[in-house]
């Protein structure tokens, strides 16, 4: 196993947010890329018939005053098919790019929580779950309003913008520059203003997700907080980040609203300033009427789109920021290495193939092997867990982990699974260290019962088939009948398809254990890990609990973390930790005998008052 840890990511820098995460989630449109070159052509069509209707509004005057042969009847016709024409241009472009932007956001979204689900336990010991889950809904739902509305508002504003530039230029070089004289001193002042919103909008996406931390763990918890009677304290918790997510979001406003003020005025000031020269012109015979109208005209379609622009720029600066986050994201190293695969879709495939083949590798077979083992979590470097652990567990064999809490007994349960990288040391099963096999083909082989057993919010089916998710009825019962499970289910009227509740709410703690239980079951795995599995139950919870764990650890190699040791006398080994190591080993009856010993020590504590010595 690799002796060596990742860098922690709080040790990481934190990078600026950049307009490259930004652009790299384009890469997400590249399978829809046929139906937005269709949404750009209907684009371009809806910006072209728009541009022509200050021109013929030029030629109405001109018609009127009689400087060209067309009448106004037929001026006016020629309006209206225009204005049907671009009507159906716009419809179909905003149905194509709500297409590509939707499907697109799918994949982001699936992405993102693809990416979560594989990225290893240090990740989620460093980072609150309330903050993720702020990642997949408020940031996303940022760069969803990006990709949708603006994204096609801000091409059709910068075609508008261009090739109106480029008509006005051509009827008038010299009021073209009056107009444009304004553009340079909007422009640099956009790029100092849009930094400032940029830094704020971080800001205020990071506040918001520090509020979905506070609301997460209260609602958790919320049997704590009331026993407390801190319903005020969590309200002024939460009220407090509130103030400054208010706070952040009006400084930011205020930016916002005088980078648009700034960019309005200037846009009609210009507009303002080439009417006044453009009648001068026309008293001198430069220009005509006509040409002055559509000019002015053209001048008010570009001066809209720079003040949408201006708008529009504000909103990317938002989307940028939540781009940041999402990319750090994806960006994450997960513990399988091999998906890395840039499209969802191949990714998926790719999953769905190495679940098949993982199914059809050999069962893990052959000794557990703890050599020199040395480590200590990721979050806590400076505290040994383990020092020195040396154990042989093994196969078939059934072994108990006993000592004080804090000895290490769920780390080695946990570096079992690989969750952690060891600091030294190594471990190994039939003498393969665990970094050399396949990290689904190794937790395909481990079953785990967990003393606070987590079930999710379905039904008993769903989680009892969570263990093996093609499972038949026949064999999902079978299981249950195993677990000694069958005896609630079937008292319920809806059986197997009983909503469990949130976290199994709905059940007592010794119906979670024993569909906990009936799941590892119907995993079938080689190694069985109990993690004090019994321990919070009452006397008759856990006879029947017992009983189905017998059950289940027959031909396994198992390993029972126990509180209660009267629940290990007949396992084949005991190993006793203290201090990161394990420092007796031995038979119940063995380890009983020994004066003075650890394991004497902790049975003398135990059943003093029951006489069992």
């Amino acid at each position: 196993m690799s002796t060596s840890k990742p860098q922690e990511a709080s040790e990481q820098p934190k990078k600026r947010a950049s307009l490259s995460d930004f652009l790299g989630i384009f890469r997400y449109i590249l399978p829809y890329k046929g139906l937005f070159f269709i949404g750009l052509v209907f684009l371009f069509l809806s910006t072209a018939t728009t541009l022509v209707l200050p021109k013929l509004a030029g030629m109405l005057a001109d018609s009127a005053l009689g400087d060209l042969p067309f009448t106004l009847r037929q001026l006016g016709l020629g309006m209206l098919v225009i204005l049907i024409a671009q009507a159906l241009f716009s419809y179909l472009r905003v149905i194509i790019f709500a297409n590509v932007s939707e499907r697109a956001m799918a994949d982001i979204r699936t992405s993102l929580y693809e990416r979560l689900v594989a990225l290893p336990v240090t990740y989620f010991e460093q980072h609150r779950v309330g903050e993720l889950t702020s990642r997949m809904a408020a940031d996303v739902t940022q760069l969803q309003s990006a990709l949708s509305i603006n994204l096609a508002e801000l091409l059709r504003q910068i075609a508008t913008l261009i090739v109106g530039i480029a008509i006005i230029a051509y009827t008038s070089l010299e009021l073209t520059g009056v107009m444009l004289c304004t553009f340079p001193v909007a422009i640099i002042v956009a790029m100092i203003i849009g930094r400032y919103i940029r830094k704020l909008s971080r800001q205020t996406q990071d506040k918001l997700a520090e509020s979905n931390v506070v609301v997460e763990e209260t609602l958790q918890s919320i049997q704590v907080v009331k026993a407390f009677t801190n319903e005020g304290y969590e309200t002024a918790r939460y009220g407090g980040i509130m103030d400054e997510v208010v706070r952040l979001a009006l400084k930011r406003a205020n930016y916002r609203g005088a980078f648009v003020t700034f960019i309005i005025s200037a846009v009609f000031g210009g507009i303002m300033l080439t009417l006044w020269w453009g009648f001068g012109m026309v008293q001198e015979g430069s220009i005509t009427m006509g040409e002055l109208i559509t000019f002015v005209l053209y001048t008010f379609f570009i001066g809209a789109s720079v003040g949408g622009l201006g708008n529009l720029i504000s909103e990317f600066q938002k989307a940028i920021g939540a781009s940041d986050r999402v990319t750090e994201i994806l960006s994450e190293r997960t513990e399988f290495h091999s998906a890395n695969a840039d499209v969802v879709k191949e990714r998926i495939r790719f999953e769905a193939d190495r679940a098949i083949e993982v199914n059809k590798m050999p069962r893990l077979n052959g000794d557990i092997v703890y050599d020199q083992v040395h480590f200590s979590y990721p979050t806590r470097p400076d505290i040994p867990v383990l020092k020195g652990l040396d154990l042989h567990i093994k196969q078939g064999q059934k072994v108990a982990l006993v000592g004080a809490s804090g000895a290490g007994k769920s780390t080695i349960v946990q570096l079992l699974m690989c969750f952690y990288p060891l600091d030294s040391g190594s471990i190994t099963i039939a003498d393969k260290p665990l970094n050399s096999y396949d990290i689904h083909h190794l937790r395909a082989n481990v079953g785990i019962v967990p003393q606070e057993v987590m079930l999710f919010g379905g039904t008993i089916r769903d989680n009892i088939a969570y263990g093996r998710t093609d499972a038949s009825d026949q064999q999902i019962i079978s299981a249950a009948e195993q677990a000694n499970a069958m005896e609630f289910i079937s008292t319920f009227p809806e059986g197997l398809d009983t909503l469990v509740g949130e976290r199994g709410i709905k059940l007592s703690g010794g119906q979670r254990q024993r569909i906990a239980i009936a799941r590892a079951i119907l995993k079938d795995p080689a190694i069985l890990l109990l993690d004090e599995a019994t321990s919070s139950l009452d006397t008759a919870s856990e006879h029947l609990v017992q009983e189905a764990l017998d059950k289940l650890m027959m031909g396994r190699t198992s390993i029972i973390i126990a509180h209660r040791l009267s629940t290990i006398r007949n396992v084949d080994r005991i190993f006793v930790l203290e201090n990161g190591k394990a420092l007796e080993s031995g038979t119940h009856e063995e380890l009983a005998a020994l004066e003075g010993g650890l394991y004497h020590k902790l049975l003398t504590m135990q059943f003093m008052e029951d006489e069992v010595i």
